[in-house]
């Protein structure tokens, strides 16, 4: 079997530089292409990767090769007879989840940012040795991954192996002196990595939250043989002072968050930023089936140079969002009340934006390259998340089978029917090349499949029309009310502040609300109110060491500077609309429209059968 090797190591610590040399034995005849990606799985936006390529030769028998760039991620190389080798350099200096960083302290990259993908050798084995750093100080550093070890040790420095080029830059690589928890979920071995310094790190009760979760989620989808479809999994995450987000990879995820989302030994508290790092390590597992196996068609073979479009995110990303937090309260991590108040907080976060009444979630998912991924001060008045109002359509979906068929089926039944489909035999297939995805079309028929009931009135106004849930309607006959709690009498004037310095801007600018029809703009520095100053301390708090003294309707004058130019405003206030409703348990049995569907229904799994 043909076979690409790569030889990897942390070149220069300090100039934040990975080398890298890949030697293909078997080249194109009539001279090899090269290319690296543009874009990462899971993150739809072209980064442009190769940017990051400091200087690439080639050779072949020991003398050189002349490298012709083509585009701005393509090399294609004279044909030559006998193997060919590239050595390159890349810079590796973003703390993120998406592509490299590299420095004294550890080392981490994904695959789309470090190898060249050989064209038309694919499918061919590929074999990485991924070496230590000459820096003395490396000594005790470890490797992290869920790459099969070929000749390397578990946690050890060596080779791996992948069976083609998809599952090489499928999975991230984390070396660096960090900590190391590991536990298993129905046989299967995980591990919990976190780089970055974390004093009293409570690893143990991470352990057995992760257990609870990773158990829950691969009985979800196989509830008979208690199946995972990994052999290992690894959580990778990096502990900082600020940060947030997850990557998922097919036996593995990429997380950051802030070191004090972390548990504390001796600390029985959960806190709500240990709760929300449990939703989004329950997230990014979700995906090991929800995206990484069960996969929108357009992905089924993805071009990584270019965009690949899809409407379905909404169901990949918003109805993950839906499970994540609905496995803690599943898993018991948290109860139901607690539940229904996070779902509160997507709610409002949803009806605050009025982009929610002109962009629907279909075309959200589509325009997620150009839109959602590269948002601006506009974006709330312009876009709607299909994370967050596509877990409230999953929430309406479910809450909907669920009335349907008296509690008999629900949402699972949609999604397991999905992986028994599309997503359990997804990487069999690939390799013969009959792997296929998911459509509009039959995501829609097997909703009405699973329900009995006609659903495209639904799909019309939800997914593909803009219109709000019912969630009011439907959680009525689960016994639970949405009740409103804004407070009507305080005043606003309809903007996101933010600081810059001492001084508070406008960040955002909500259409229709008194800062708009006004004149004020995002970008506007708020400089007095009636002639009182405006400060940095008055963004924290919406103005209302000011506005307090107001009632609604009343009109104030604003000094605003606009770049360099000062303005005044008459800004009329408006009543504060910020929503903010909350979820709260009823009595099921007076409230109840449909007496067959309990209340302990609500976040439990229907019966699998």
């Amino acid at each position: 079997m043909m076979t690409i090797h790569y030889t990897i190591v942390p070149k220069d610590l300090a100039a934040h530089l990975f080398q890298v040399t890949l030697t293909v034995a078997e080249p194109n005849p009539e001279g090899q292409l090269f290319v690296l990606p543009a874009w990462i799985p899971g993150s739809y936006m072209v980064r442009e990767f190769a940017k990051n390529i400091v200087q690439i030769k080639a050779t072949s028998n020991g003398k050189k090769v002349a490298l012709t760039k083509i585009d701005k991620h393509s090399w294609q190389a004279p044909p030559i007879a006998g193997a060919l080798t590239l050595e390159y350099e890349v810079y590796a200096w973003d703390l993120s989840v998406r592509t490299a960083h590299l420095d004294q302290t550890h080392g981490f990259y994904n695959g789309t940012s470090v190898f060249l993908r050989v064209v038309g050798q694919e499918m061919a084995r590929h074999v990485v040795d991924i070496q230590r750093p000459a820096d003395p100080a490396c000594k005790q550093w470890r490797i992290a991954t869920s790459l099969p070890p070929l000749k390397a040790r578990l946690y050890g420095f060596g080779t791996y192996a992948a069976e083609n080029y998809d599952a090489l830059i499928d999975h991230p690589v984390e070396m660096g002196e960090f900590q190391l928890i590991s536990f298993k979920a129905h046989g299967v071995p995980h591990d919990f990595v976190v780089t970055g310094q974390v004093p009293n790190l409570d690893l143990i009760r991470i352990a057995a939250d992760l257990e609870k979760i990773c158990s829950a989620q691969i009985a979800f989808f196989e509830p008979k043989t208690k199946r995972a479809p990994m052999d290992r999994y690894v959580f990778m995450t990096m502990a900082v002072g600020d940060g947030y987000g997850g990557l998922e990879h097919r036996a593995s995820t990429a997380l950051i968050c802030n070191r004090n989302d972390l548990p504390v030994k001796g600390n029985a508290q959960a806190s709500e930023a240990y709760i929300g790092f449990l939703g989004l390590c329950s997230h990014e597992y979700f995906h090991t089936w929800n995206v990484k196996r069960i996969k929108p068609a357009p992905f089924a073979n993805y071009d990584l140079q270019q965009e690949n479009y899809t409407p379905l995110l909404w169901l990949f990303e918003g109805f993950t969002s839906y499970y994540d937090d609905l496995f803690l309260a599943r898993t018991s991590i948290i109860d139901e009340p607690h539940y229904l108040s996070l779902v509160s907080k997507v709610i409002n976060g949803v009806l605050r934006g009025a982009g929610r009444t002109k962009q629907s979630l279909a075309d959200s998912s589509f325009d997620a390259w150009t839109k959602y991924y590269r948002q601006d001060e506009n974006s709330p008045n312009a876009i709607v998340s299909y994370y967050t109002k596509g877990s409230l359509l999953a929430l309406a979906l479910d809450l909907t089978i669920r009335r349907a068929t008296a509690g008999k089926k629900s949402l699972d039944d949609v999604m397991r029917s999905l992986w028994q489909s599309y997503g359990r035999d997804f990487y069999q297939l690939a390799l013969a090349g009959k792997q296929q995805g998911v459509t509009e079309s039959a995501i829609e028929a097997l909703v009405e499949q699973v329900a009995g009931i006609k659903m495209k009135s639904f799909f019309d106004r939800y997914v593909r029309g803009t219109a709000d849930l019912p969630l009011d309607e439907l959680y009525a006959d689960f016994g639970v009310t949405l009740e409103d709690t804004r407070n009507a009498s305080k005043p606003s004037i309809g903007a996101r502040l933010g600081r810059e310095g001492n001084d508070c801007k406008l960040a955002q600018v909500f259409h229709g609300k008194a800062a708009h029809v006004a004149g004020l703009s995002a970008g506007d520095t708020l400089v007095a109110l009636d002639d009182l100053r405006v400060t940095a301390a008055d963004a924290g708090n919406d103005l209302g060491r000011l506005l307090g003294r107001y009632k609604v309707g009343a009109t104030v004058a604003v000094h605003a500077f606009r770049r360099d130019e000062l303005k005044q405003f008459k800004v009329k206030l408006q009543s504060d609309d910020v929503p903010a409703w909350s979820l709260k348990l009823t009595d099921v049995e007076s409230k109840a429209k449909t007496r067959s569907v309990k209340k302990s229904t609500l976040t439990r799994p229907s019966a699998a059968k």
